[in-house]
């Protein structure tokens, strides 16, 4: 059995390797062709984040170059006046004023780079600040039906865990690009002012060492590509290892032996695989070595035949070989942040088009305002479909709902009774049909101000690493009077005398003085939640589903109190909490097929009269 492979099935590539395959199948010229784009674009987020840093960031490199370029040229009077006929002091004098300007634009280069460091420092948390807020205020903002929208899902993760981490790279790889290539060109403007053919032998001594750099980097994009496989396996079993989840049983059933196997077989392939690269790519760069060494052997003898024929004088020769070799250093920079601004591009622009997506999923404006109550809702031929489903989840929909009435919604599992709580609450919009308080249709009305007069108390309520009274309040500003009423009514106030620090105290276990509650205390919590909105509506989503029986009865003896003048919409299994509603809506896939108070639908026999008496047959 220690040879038996670890079935794992089928996993999917992760988000952080979704475009490797993308990148071991291009080559250096796609990615030359891509470059201008991939700059443009970071370049507007640069300046949309700080146009001040991106001007100096972009100015002062610019300056660098020039001072580069200035520096050689002053290097062509030092070398002429060092090998001019003379007395050796005579001429070190000669070189003083020359050597200057090259002191002069050093320290000027030193300095300007040194402020264009500083600026693109400045500029890097400006731009990740940016792109995250970007993106959070159209993830809270899009209608919740997309997270419904399995392609809109695996967009947000596409950008949320890695476009968001890339924009500041791109941004820094995009500046390293320009600021190479104008250190390449700053020379090659300097070769071409010494002598025109020397131009050609910068060429000459350039392009073996990119061959060389653009050879490796696809190696190991391949390498990276074909070690996906490899490297899910052994994070699963590194979790298996490592996490608090799987640690009992990986202790009880003594799994700890073969998991270290398949770790160690996994780890194994891995590093043969890495070992190979390593050898490939020490081959690619032995072969680049060896033409860029052919290569800068080319451009010696050549500048040997140029001076030999008195073509150029022998300092320009010797500013040519310096200009050259600031040229190749300049080269590798520029390979190294275009490969980087390729990859890095790649995600990036999965957080743009995330974003434009996005943006066509915003609520359009709503001009008509919201009325403060109602003294009846309606909902007329509701029809809604969850994005990418065969059947609609509720079908021709239509109901009342009379202000301080108690309403019921009924049905199994699946039969459409959230769906339609969250359409009345203004979270969904439906397919067709329209609802209205009174003679309001809020198709025209902003959700958000719908949202304001509705509470929802959910049985998948969030539980908020947050304090107890901004896990009641939500950031609102009641005042402690009603703080404290919704706790009490809530029984939460129970809850909370119990905490370290009372209203203080933080919910979340994983921070210093943090305190975890159980499923029970967090179910009074976010009833409190509901209660302290005091809304016109009040949506009750299975709110006792962790609670015991005794204070399931105790919940639903104070929502009946608290309904009092309120008008609440309670949805629950529990049949024996809604004998008491002044309406019951029975749902059957997606449909209202009974409706009725609990002794009209009783004595009508159908699937509410089932299901209450099932459920109190079990307690006979």
């Amino acid at each position: 059995m220690a040879d038996e492979p670890l079935e794992l099935g089928e996993i999917s590539f992760s988000d952080w390797h979704a475009h490797t395959d993308k990148l071991a199948e291009v080559g250096f010229l796609t990615i030359a062709r891509r470059l201008p784009s991939l700059v443009s674009q970071a370049m507007r987020m640069a300046w949309r984040a700080s146009p001040r840093d991106t001007v100096a960031t972009i100015v002062l490199n610019l300056l660098g170059g020039v001072f580069t370029a200035f520096g050689l040229l002053a290097t062509t009077g030092v070398l002429t006046a060092l090998f001019s006929e003379g007395p050796t002091p005579d001429r070190v004098v000669a070189a003083l004023p020359s050597l200057a300007l090259v002191g002069a634009a050093a320290a000027l280069r030193t300095v300007t780079q040194a402020g264009a460091g500083w600026a693109q420092s400045r500029l890097d948390p400006q731009v990740t600040r940016l792109t995250e807020e970007r993106l959070y205020g159209l993830t809270s903002q899009v209608d919740l039906v997309s997270y419904d929208d399995p392609e809109f899902h695996d967009s947000l993760q596409r950008a949320r865990l890695r476009g968001v981490a890339m924009a500041d790279s791109v941004v820094t790889s995009a500046i390293d690009v320009v600021t190479a290539a104008v250190g390449i060109a700053a020379v090659a403007g300097v070769l071409s002012v010494l002598h025109p053919v020397l131009l050609p032998l910068l060429l000459l001594a350039v392009l073996p060492d990119a061959w060389a750099m653009v050879r490796s980097a696809k190696m190991r994009y391949a390498t990276l590509y074909a070690l996906i496989p490899a490297n899910r396996r052994k994070w699963i079993i590194a979790e298996l290892l490592a996490d608090r989840d799987p640690a009992a049983e990986v202790r009880s059933f003594t799994m700890r032996g073969f998991l270290l196997r398949m770790y160690d077989a996994v780890a194994k392939a891995e590093q043969d695989v890495m070992l190979g690269l390593a050898r490939r790519q020490t081959v690619a760069g032995l072969v680049g070595e060896a033409l860029g060494g052919l290569g800068a052997g080319l451009v010696y003898v050549a500048l040997g035949v140029l001076l030999a024929i008195a073509a150029i004088p022998l300092a320009v020769a010797g500013t040519a070989v310096l200009a050259i070799r600031s040229a190749q250093n300049s080269l590798a920079n520029l390979m190294y942040a275009t490969n980087r601004l390729y990859e890095e591009g790649l995600y990036f622009t999965d957080f743009l088009h995330f974003c434009a997506d996005a943006e066509t999923r915003l609520p359009s404006s709503r001009p008509i305002p919201m009325p403060d109550r109602f003294d009846r809702i309606t909902a007329e031929a509701i029809t809604f479909t969850y994005p990418g489903a065969d059947h609609p989840a509720l079908r021709e929909v239509s109901l009342r709902i009379d202000h301080g009435d108690v309403i019921a919604f009924v049905g199994e599992n699946g039969s459409g009774k959230t769906t339609l709580a969250k359409i009345l609450s203004g979270l969904y919009q439906p397919d067709s049909g329209t609802i209205r308080w009174d003679d309001t249709d809020l198709a025209h009305v902003d959700p958000d101000h719908l949202r304001l007069r509705t509470a929802v108390i959910a049985q998948d309520h969030t539980r908020w690493p947050l304090t107890a009274r901004y896990n009641i309040t939500m950031g609102t500003d009641k005042g402690e009077a009603a703080l404290h009423a919704a706790a009490t009514v809530a029984g939460a106030d129970e809850v909370i005398a119990d905490l370290p620090h009372g209203y203080r105290t933080l919910l979340d276990r994983r921070f210093k003085d943090g305190h975890e509650l159980s499923g029970g205390q967090w179910q009074r919590i976010a009833v409190a939640r509901g209660f302290h909105r005091d809304a016109a509506l009040l949506i009750c989503d299975e709110p006792t589903a962790a609670l015991d029986a005794r204070a399931e009865h105790a919940l639903f003896q104070r929502i009946r109190d608290h309904s009092d003048g309120r008008t609440v919409l309670l949805i629950t299994h529990r049949l024996a909490s809604v004998r008491y509603a002044d309406r019951i809506y029975v749902l059957d896939h997606g449909k209202i097929t009974e409706q009725g108070d609990h002794d009209t639908l009783m004595a009508h026999g159908g699937l509410y009269a089932d299901l209450y008496t099932l459920q109190a047959t079990a307690y006979r």
